[in-house]
């Protein structure tokens, strides 16, 4: 089975994570062994991340996140609570649980 290729702007996106991920890595002082090491990865598989290859596993990024130190502001960056939109939303949009 081919597999089709990623959309542009995740493909984009995917570039910018990378661009990401290096510069912290780098105001970090850490080199990419080290972080490849930390997140439990093979160094030919941080550099595919920080270069952008879309097809790097979610669990790859979120260990690389980690080892960096910044899992935690990925992970409040995508809580729709924290934004007005996801609190104005929740009351009118989300069930309300019933106790019996």
């Amino acid at each position: 089975m081919m597999r089709r290729p990623s959309p542009a702007k995740v493909t984009l996106a995917a570039e910018r994570i990378g661009q990401h991920v290096v510069t912290w890595r780098r105001l970090l002082g850490l080199t990419a062994e080290t972080v490849a090491q930390r997140a439990g990865i093979s160094a030919p598989t941080l550099r595919k991340l920080e270069h952008g290859d879309p097809t790097v596993t979610l669990e790859t990024y979120l260990n690389v996140l980690r080892a960096l130190g910044r899992l935690d502001e990925a992970v409040v960056a995508l809580d729709p609570y924290e934004t007005e939109l996801g609190r104005a939303r929740a009351d009118q949009v989300l069930a309300r649980r019933v106790r019996r």
